[in-house]
Protein backbone atom coordinates (compact mmCIF):
# COMPACT_ATOMS: atom_id res chain seq x y z
CA UNK A 1 0.00 0.00 0.00
CA UNK A 2 2.98 2.30 -0.35
CA UNK A 3 1.24 4.14 -3.20
CA UNK A 4 -1.76 5.26 -1.10
CA UNK A 5 -0.21 8.41 0.35
CA UNK A 6 1.30 9.30 -3.02
CA UNK A 7 -2.10 8.92 -4.67
CA UNK A 8 -3.87 10.94 -2.04
CA UNK A 9 -1.22 13.64 -2.03
CA UNK A 10 -1.26 14.03 -5.83
CA UNK A 11 -5.02 14.49 -5.74
CA UNK A 12 -4.99 17.02 -2.88
CA UNK A 13 -6.42 14.90 -0.07
CA UNK A 14 -3.81 15.15 2.67
CA UNK A 15 -3.88 17.89 5.32
CA UNK A 16 -2.05 16.10 8.13
CA UNK A 17 -1.06 12.62 9.28
CA UNK A 18 0.46 10.95 12.32
CA UNK A 19 4.16 10.05 12.27
CA UNK A 20 5.01 6.58 11.05
CA UNK A 21 1.99 6.09 8.78
CA UNK A 22 4.11 5.68 5.66
CA UNK A 23 6.22 3.00 7.39
CA UNK A 24 3.07 1.14 8.46
CA UNK A 25 1.62 1.19 4.93
CA UNK A 26 4.87 -0.23 3.59
CA UNK A 27 4.25 -3.32 5.73
CA UNK A 28 1.06 -4.27 3.87
CA UNK A 29 -2.71 -3.68 3.70
CA UNK A 30 -4.38 -1.73 6.48
CA UNK A 31 -7.93 -1.47 7.82
CA UNK A 32 -9.19 2.11 8.11
CA UNK A 33 -12.42 3.79 9.15
CA UNK A 34 -14.24 7.08 8.79
CA UNK A 35 -17.29 8.07 10.81
CA UNK A 36 -20.41 9.62 9.30
CA UNK A 37 -22.76 11.63 11.47
CA UNK A 38 -26.44 10.58 11.06
CA UNK A 39 -27.96 13.94 12.01
CA UNK A 40 -29.64 14.01 8.56
CA UNK A 41 -31.14 11.27 6.42
CA UNK A 42 -28.66 11.89 3.61
CA UNK A 43 -25.02 12.61 2.94
CA UNK A 44 -24.26 15.86 1.12
CA UNK A 45 -21.50 16.72 -1.31
CA UNK A 46 -19.36 18.07 1.54
CA UNK A 47 -19.13 14.46 2.79
CA UNK A 48 -17.66 13.24 -0.49
CA UNK A 49 -14.03 14.05 0.31
CA UNK A 50 -13.87 11.48 3.17
CA UNK A 51 -16.00 9.05 1.13
CA UNK A 52 -13.52 9.27 -1.75
CA UNK A 53 -10.66 8.89 0.73
CA UNK A 54 -12.10 5.54 1.81
CA UNK A 55 -12.62 4.55 -1.83
CA UNK A 56 -9.00 5.27 -2.74
CA UNK A 57 -7.84 3.32 0.30
CA UNK A 58 -9.84 0.33 -0.94
CA UNK A 59 -8.48 0.69 -4.47
CA UNK A 60 -4.98 0.63 -2.99
CA UNK A 61 -5.59 -2.69 -1.25
CA UNK A 62 -6.86 -1.52 2.15
CA UNK A 63 -10.11 -2.46 3.84
CA UNK A 64 -12.49 0.46 4.49
CA UNK A 65 -14.94 0.64 7.37
CA UNK A 66 -17.59 3.32 6.87
CA UNK A 67 -18.86 3.83 10.41
CA UNK A 68 -22.34 5.27 10.82
CA UNK A 69 -22.57 7.15 14.12
CA UNK A 70 -25.81 5.77 15.50
CA UNK A 71 -24.24 5.96 18.96
CA UNK A 72 -22.11 9.11 18.72
CA UNK A 73 -25.08 10.85 17.07
CA UNK A 74 -26.76 10.69 20.48
CA UNK A 75 -23.95 12.85 21.90
CA UNK A 76 -23.15 15.34 19.13
CA UNK A 77 -19.74 16.37 17.81
CA UNK A 78 -18.79 19.98 18.71
CA UNK A 79 -16.08 20.10 16.00
CA UNK A 80 -16.59 23.09 13.71
CA UNK A 81 -19.83 24.12 15.45
CA UNK A 82 -20.50 27.35 17.33
CA UNK A 83 -23.58 25.98 19.03
CA UNK A 84 -24.62 22.62 20.37
CA UNK A 85 -26.23 20.28 17.88
CA UNK A 86 -29.86 19.29 18.43
CA UNK A 87 -30.22 15.83 19.95
CA UNK A 88 -32.31 13.51 17.79
CA UNK A 89 -34.37 10.61 19.04
CA UNK A 90 -32.95 7.09 18.78
CA UNK A 91 -35.59 6.25 16.14
CA UNK A 92 -34.57 9.28 14.01
CA UNK A 93 -30.87 8.42 14.27
CA UNK A 94 -31.46 4.79 13.31
CA UNK A 95 -33.60 5.77 10.30
CA UNK A 96 -30.96 8.26 9.11
CA UNK A 97 -28.20 5.68 9.55
CA UNK A 98 -29.97 3.20 7.27
CA UNK A 99 -30.31 5.76 4.46
CA UNK A 100 -26.66 6.81 4.72
CA UNK A 101 -25.65 3.17 4.60
CA UNK A 102 -27.38 2.78 1.22
CA UNK A 103 -25.72 5.89 -0.25
CA UNK A 104 -22.21 4.73 0.66
CA UNK A 105 -22.62 1.57 -1.42
CA UNK A 106 -22.35 3.71 -4.56
CA UNK A 107 -18.70 4.49 -3.83
CA UNK A 108 -17.40 1.42 -2.04
CA UNK A 109 -17.34 -2.26 -2.96
CA UNK A 110 -18.85 -4.60 -0.40
CA UNK A 111 -17.57 -7.72 -2.14
CA UNK A 112 -14.12 -9.21 -2.68
CA UNK A 113 -11.06 -9.87 -0.52
CA UNK A 114 -10.95 -6.33 0.93
CA UNK A 115 -14.70 -5.73 0.95
CA UNK A 116 -15.91 -2.68 2.81
CA UNK A 117 -17.39 -3.41 6.24
CA UNK A 118 -20.33 -1.21 7.19
CA UNK A 119 -20.58 -0.69 10.94
CA UNK A 120 -22.82 1.31 13.29
CA UNK A 121 -21.30 2.35 16.61
CA UNK A 122 -24.72 2.12 18.22
CA UNK A 123 -24.07 -1.64 18.31
CA UNK A 124 -21.47 -1.21 21.05
CA UNK A 125 -21.78 2.30 22.50
CA UNK A 126 -25.37 1.85 23.65
CA UNK A 127 -24.27 -1.17 25.65
CA UNK A 128 -21.42 0.53 27.52
CA UNK A 129 -22.26 1.50 31.10
CA UNK A 130 -21.22 4.88 32.46
CA UNK A 131 -19.04 3.37 35.18
CA UNK A 132 -17.27 1.12 32.67
CA UNK A 133 -16.66 4.06 30.32
CA UNK A 134 -15.24 6.29 33.07
CA UNK A 135 -13.00 3.50 34.37
CA UNK A 136 -11.64 2.20 31.06
CA UNK A 137 -11.61 5.36 28.94
CA UNK A 138 -11.98 8.53 31.01
CA UNK A 139 -9.07 7.74 33.31
CA UNK A 140 -6.61 7.90 30.40
CA UNK A 141 -7.25 11.61 29.65
CA UNK A 142 -6.48 14.67 31.72
CA UNK A 143 -8.64 17.76 31.72
CA UNK A 144 -5.71 19.80 30.40
CA UNK A 145 -5.32 17.42 27.45
CA UNK A 146 -8.98 17.81 26.50
CA UNK A 147 -9.01 21.60 26.89
CA UNK A 148 -6.15 21.92 24.42
CA UNK A 149 -8.24 20.42 21.60
CA UNK A 150 -9.51 22.96 19.11
CA UNK A 151 -13.05 21.54 19.14
CA UNK A 152 -13.26 22.36 22.86
CA UNK A 153 -11.13 25.51 22.97
CA UNK A 154 -13.17 27.21 20.24
CA UNK A 155 -16.34 26.75 22.26
CA UNK A 156 -15.12 27.96 25.65
CA UNK A 157 -16.51 31.48 25.22
CA UNK A 158 -19.96 30.49 23.94
CA UNK A 159 -20.15 27.47 26.23
CA UNK A 160 -19.99 23.73 25.78
CA UNK A 161 -22.03 21.10 27.59
CA UNK A 162 -20.46 18.17 29.39
CA UNK A 163 -22.12 15.95 26.78
CA UNK A 164 -20.24 17.54 23.87
CA UNK A 165 -17.11 18.02 25.97
CA UNK A 166 -16.94 14.24 26.37
CA UNK A 167 -17.50 13.56 22.66
CA UNK A 168 -13.81 13.10 21.85
CA UNK A 169 -13.62 10.32 24.45
CA UNK A 170 -16.59 8.55 22.88
CA UNK A 171 -14.97 8.74 19.44
CA UNK A 172 -11.68 7.57 20.95
CA UNK A 173 -13.56 4.57 22.34
CA UNK A 174 -14.77 3.80 18.79
CA UNK A 175 -11.18 3.65 17.53
CA UNK A 176 -10.17 1.37 20.39
CA UNK A 177 -13.19 -0.90 19.82
CA UNK A 178 -12.52 -1.16 16.08
CA UNK A 179 -8.86 -1.89 16.74
CA UNK A 180 -9.82 -4.76 19.06
CA UNK A 181 -12.65 -6.20 16.92
CA UNK A 182 -11.66 -5.32 13.34
CA UNK A 183 -7.86 -4.90 13.54
CA UNK A 184 -8.41 -1.28 12.43
CA UNK A 185 -5.21 0.77 12.59
CA UNK A 186 -6.14 4.00 10.79
CA UNK A 187 -8.83 6.61 11.24
CA UNK A 188 -9.40 9.23 8.55
CA UNK A 189 -11.63 12.30 8.38
CA UNK A 190 -11.84 16.04 7.80
CA UNK A 191 -9.20 18.25 9.36
CA UNK A 192 -11.72 19.38 11.99
CA UNK A 193 -11.54 15.80 13.32
CA UNK A 194 -7.81 15.91 14.08
CA UNK A 195 -8.31 16.35 17.82
CA UNK A 196 -10.80 13.50 18.03
CA UNK A 197 -8.63 11.21 15.92
CA UNK A 198 -5.47 11.82 17.94
CA UNK A 199 -7.46 11.18 21.13
CA UNK A 200 -8.24 7.77 19.64
CA UNK A 201 -4.60 7.03 18.86
CA UNK A 202 -3.78 8.06 22.44
CA UNK A 203 -6.37 5.72 23.93
CA UNK A 204 -5.22 2.73 21.86
CA UNK A 205 -1.61 3.44 22.81
CA UNK A 206 -2.46 3.55 26.51
CA UNK A 207 -4.79 0.55 26.61
CA UNK A 208 -3.05 -1.70 24.07
CA UNK A 209 0.56 -0.42 24.12
CA UNK A 210 0.64 -0.19 20.34
CA UNK A 211 0.61 2.52 17.69
CA UNK A 212 -2.32 3.32 15.41
CA UNK A 213 -2.59 6.19 12.98
CA UNK A 214 -4.65 9.13 11.79
CA UNK A 215 -4.93 11.03 8.52
CA UNK A 216 -7.08 14.09 7.82
CA UNK A 217 -8.28 15.80 4.66
CA UNK A 218 -8.59 19.56 4.06
CA UNK A 219 -11.92 21.26 4.65
CA UNK A 220 -12.80 22.73 1.28
CA UNK A 221 -13.78 26.24 0.37
CA UNK A 222 -14.36 27.57 -3.12
CA UNK A 223 -12.04 30.11 -4.75
CA UNK A 224 -14.58 32.77 -3.83
CA UNK A 225 -14.14 31.86 -0.16
CA UNK A 226 -17.53 30.19 0.29
CA UNK A 227 -17.97 26.88 2.09
CA UNK A 228 -17.90 24.07 -0.44
CA UNK A 229 -21.11 22.13 -1.09
CA UNK A 230 -23.56 24.96 -0.50
CA UNK A 231 -25.97 26.60 -2.91
CA UNK A 232 -28.47 29.42 -2.45
CA UNK A 233 -30.93 26.81 -1.18
CA UNK A 234 -28.49 25.20 1.28
CA UNK A 235 -26.69 21.85 1.16
CA UNK A 236 -26.46 19.81 -2.04
CA UNK A 237 -27.66 16.39 -0.92
CA UNK A 238 -27.17 12.94 -2.42
CA UNK A 239 -30.80 12.03 -1.72
CA UNK A 240 -32.92 12.92 -4.80
CA UNK A 241 -35.83 13.79 -2.51
CA UNK A 242 -33.73 16.61 -1.02
CA UNK A 243 -31.76 17.70 -4.10
CA UNK A 244 -33.15 16.62 -7.46
CA UNK A 245 -30.74 14.88 -9.87
CA UNK A 246 -31.03 17.90 -12.18
CA UNK A 247 -30.03 20.29 -9.42
CA UNK A 248 -27.22 17.93 -8.41
CA UNK A 249 -25.90 17.88 -11.99
CA UNK A 250 -26.20 21.66 -12.28
CA UNK A 251 -24.26 22.22 -9.05
CA UNK A 252 -21.22 20.44 -10.48
CA UNK A 253 -21.68 21.95 -13.94
CA UNK A 254 -21.58 25.44 -12.38
CA UNK A 255 -18.19 24.79 -10.73
CA UNK A 256 -15.98 27.85 -10.97
CA UNK A 257 -13.17 27.53 -13.55
CA UNK A 258 -10.70 28.17 -10.71
CA UNK A 259 -11.98 25.13 -8.80
CA UNK A 260 -12.63 22.62 -11.56
CA UNK A 261 -9.22 20.89 -11.65
CA UNK A 262 -9.21 20.38 -7.89
CA UNK A 263 -12.78 18.98 -8.03
CA UNK A 264 -11.91 16.54 -10.81
CA UNK A 265 -9.01 15.25 -8.72
CA UNK A 266 -10.97 15.00 -5.49
CA UNK A 267 -14.38 13.77 -6.60
CA UNK A 268 -13.72 11.44 -9.53
CA UNK A 269 -11.60 8.36 -10.12
CA UNK A 270 -10.31 9.73 -13.42
CA UNK A 271 -6.57 9.12 -13.90
CA UNK A 272 -4.56 12.32 -13.54
CA UNK A 273 -3.70 12.13 -17.26
CA UNK A 274 -7.41 12.37 -18.09
CA UNK A 275 -7.85 15.23 -15.65
CA UNK A 276 -5.02 17.05 -17.44
CA UNK A 277 -6.66 16.31 -20.79
CA UNK A 278 -9.95 17.77 -19.55
CA UNK A 279 -8.14 20.89 -18.39
CA UNK A 280 -6.48 21.28 -21.82
CA UNK A 281 -9.91 21.03 -23.44
CA UNK A 282 -11.19 23.58 -20.93
CA UNK A 283 -8.39 26.01 -21.76
CA UNK A 284 -9.02 25.61 -25.49
CA UNK A 285 -12.78 26.18 -25.27
CA UNK A 286 -13.80 27.51 -21.84
CA UNK A 287 -17.24 28.69 -22.96
CA UNK A 288 -18.27 25.07 -23.63
CA UNK A 289 -17.21 24.01 -20.08
CA UNK A 290 -15.93 20.54 -21.06
CA UNK A 291 -14.25 19.96 -17.69
CA UNK A 292 -17.39 20.93 -15.78
CA UNK A 293 -19.46 18.65 -18.00
CA UNK A 294 -17.08 15.76 -17.35
CA UNK A 295 -17.32 16.33 -13.60
CA UNK A 296 -21.11 16.67 -13.57
CA UNK A 297 -21.67 13.59 -15.71
CA UNK A 298 -19.26 11.43 -13.71
CA UNK A 299 -20.79 12.24 -10.33
CA UNK A 300 -24.41 12.25 -11.46
CA UNK A 301 -24.01 8.81 -13.04
CA UNK A 302 -22.38 7.45 -9.87
CA UNK A 303 -24.93 8.88 -7.44
CA UNK A 304 -28.14 8.74 -9.50
CA UNK A 305 -27.42 6.22 -12.26
CA UNK A 306 -26.81 6.32 -16.01
CA UNK A 307 -30.49 6.42 -16.92
CA UNK A 308 -31.07 9.52 -14.81
CA UNK A 309 -27.96 11.14 -16.26
CA UNK A 310 -29.19 10.57 -19.80
CA UNK A 311 -32.54 12.13 -18.93
CA UNK A 312 -30.75 15.21 -17.60
CA UNK A 313 -28.52 15.43 -20.69
CA UNK A 314 -31.58 15.22 -22.94
CA UNK A 315 -33.33 17.93 -20.93
CA UNK A 316 -30.27 20.19 -21.01
CA UNK A 317 -29.91 19.66 -24.73
CA UNK A 318 -33.42 21.00 -25.10
CA UNK A 319 -32.51 24.11 -23.10
CA UNK A 320 -29.78 24.99 -25.59
CA UNK A 321 -31.14 23.50 -28.84
CA UNK A 322 -31.76 25.79 -31.79
CA UNK A 323 -34.88 25.88 -33.91
CA UNK A 324 -34.60 25.90 -37.68
CA UNK A 325 -35.64 29.52 -38.11
CA UNK A 326 -36.27 32.66 -36.13
CA UNK A 327 -40.05 32.30 -36.36
CA UNK A 328 -39.90 29.38 -33.91
CA UNK A 329 -42.91 27.84 -35.66
CA UNK A 330 -42.44 24.09 -35.94
CA UNK A 331 -43.58 22.16 -38.97
CA UNK A 332 -45.84 19.14 -38.43
CA UNK A 333 -42.97 16.73 -38.94
CA UNK A 334 -40.81 18.62 -36.44
CA UNK A 335 -43.18 18.51 -33.48
CA UNK A 336 -41.88 16.15 -30.81
CA UNK A 337 -43.01 15.62 -27.25
CA UNK A 338 -40.50 16.89 -24.70
CA UNK A 339 -40.06 16.69 -20.96
CA UNK A 340 -40.24 19.87 -18.94
CA UNK A 341 -36.75 20.14 -17.36
CA UNK A 342 -36.66 19.86 -13.59
CA UNK A 343 -35.09 22.58 -11.52
CA UNK A 344 -36.03 25.30 -14.04
CA UNK A 345 -38.24 28.04 -12.54
CA UNK A 346 -41.73 28.11 -14.06
CA UNK A 347 -43.88 31.07 -15.00
CA UNK A 348 -47.53 30.59 -16.03
CA UNK A 349 -49.27 32.24 -18.98
CA UNK A 350 -52.77 31.77 -20.38
CA UNK A 351 -53.96 31.04 -23.91
CA UNK A 352 -55.88 34.32 -23.79
CA UNK A 353 -52.64 36.23 -23.27
CA UNK A 354 -51.02 34.46 -26.20
CA UNK A 355 -53.81 34.95 -28.76
CA UNK A 356 -52.94 38.57 -29.59
CA UNK A 357 -49.25 37.78 -29.06
CA UNK A 358 -47.47 38.33 -25.74
CA UNK A 359 -44.65 40.92 -25.98
CA UNK A 360 -41.37 39.23 -25.12
CA UNK A 361 -40.07 42.28 -23.27
CA UNK A 362 -43.01 42.07 -20.86
CA UNK A 363 -42.41 38.39 -20.26
CA UNK A 364 -38.71 38.95 -19.57
CA UNK A 365 -39.57 41.51 -16.90
CA UNK A 366 -42.34 39.35 -15.38
CA UNK A 367 -40.04 36.32 -15.13
CA UNK A 368 -37.13 38.28 -13.64
CA UNK A 369 -34.84 37.78 -16.63
CA UNK A 370 -34.83 41.56 -17.11
CA UNK A 371 -35.14 44.36 -14.58
CA UNK A 372 -37.24 46.61 -16.85
CA UNK A 373 -38.59 46.83 -20.37
CA UNK A 374 -35.69 49.03 -21.39
CA UNK A 375 -33.26 46.49 -19.88
CA UNK A 376 -35.02 43.74 -21.84
CA UNK A 377 -34.82 45.71 -25.10
CA UNK A 378 -31.12 46.39 -24.61
CA UNK A 379 -30.53 42.72 -23.86
CA UNK A 380 -32.40 41.60 -26.99
CA UNK A 381 -30.50 44.08 -29.16
CA UNK A 382 -27.29 42.76 -27.58
CA UNK A 383 -28.29 39.20 -28.59
CA UNK A 384 -28.48 38.02 -25.00
CA UNK A 385 -31.91 36.32 -25.00
CA UNK A 386 -33.11 33.02 -26.46
CA UNK A 387 -36.49 31.36 -26.88
CA UNK A 388 -36.13 27.57 -27.01
CA UNK A 389 -32.55 27.99 -28.13
CA UNK A 390 -33.25 30.53 -30.90
CA UNK A 391 -31.60 33.90 -30.45
CA UNK A 392 -34.09 36.75 -30.61
CA UNK A 393 -32.99 39.95 -32.33
CA UNK A 394 -36.33 41.82 -32.57
CA UNK A 395 -37.23 43.88 -29.45
CA UNK A 396 -40.88 43.81 -30.58
CA UNK A 397 -41.01 40.00 -30.79
CA UNK A 398 -44.26 38.42 -29.53
CA UNK A 399 -44.85 34.92 -28.22
CA UNK A 400 -47.80 32.92 -29.52
CA UNK A 401 -49.38 29.60 -28.66
CA UNK A 402 -47.80 27.87 -31.66
CA UNK A 403 -44.34 28.36 -30.10
CA UNK A 404 -45.07 26.08 -27.13
CA UNK A 405 -43.92 22.43 -26.92
CA UNK A 406 -46.24 19.53 -26.05
CA UNK A 407 -44.98 17.49 -23.07
CA UNK A 408 -44.27 13.79 -23.09
CA UNK A 409 -46.38 13.08 -19.99
CA UNK A 410 -49.44 15.00 -21.14
CA UNK A 411 -48.64 17.97 -18.92
CA UNK A 412 -48.87 21.65 -19.83
CA UNK A 413 -47.24 22.99 -22.98
CA UNK A 414 -44.16 25.10 -22.40
CA UNK A 415 -41.15 26.86 -23.87
CA UNK A 416 -37.80 27.81 -22.41
CA UNK A 417 -36.61 31.40 -22.08
CA UNK A 418 -32.89 31.80 -21.60
CA UNK A 419 -30.65 34.70 -20.68
CA UNK A 420 -26.99 34.05 -21.41
CA UNK A 421 -25.94 30.49 -20.55
CA UNK A 422 -27.16 29.90 -17.02
CA UNK A 423 -30.50 31.71 -16.48
CA UNK A 424 -33.57 29.78 -17.59
CA UNK A 425 -37.32 30.10 -17.08
CA UNK A 426 -39.96 27.70 -18.32
CA UNK A 427 -42.99 29.58 -19.63
CA UNK A 428 -45.94 27.23 -19.07
CA UNK A 429 -49.47 27.47 -20.47
CA UNK A 430 -51.95 27.15 -17.62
Amino acid sequence: MTDLLVRLSERGFIQDQTPGLQDRLAQGPIVAYIGFDPTADSLHVGNLVPVMGLAWLQRSGGTPIPLVGGGTGMVGDPSGKRNERPILSVAEIDANAEKIRAQLTKFLSFEGPNAARMRNNADWLREVSLMEFLRDTGKHFTLNYMLQKESVRSRMETGISFTEFSYMLVQAYDFWHLFRTEACELQMGGSDQWGNITAGTELVARRESTQVHGLVFPLLTTSSGAKFGKSEDGNIWLDPARTTPGQFYQFWYNTDDRDIERCLKLFTFLPLEEVAESMRAQAANPSQRPAQRRLAEDLTARVHGLEELQRIIDANRMLFQKRGDDSLALGEDEIVERSLPEGVPRHPVSVAQLEPGLPLVEVLVATGLASSKSDARRGIQGKGYYVDGAQIADPDYRLREKHFNPTADGGPRFLILRKGKKNHVALVIE
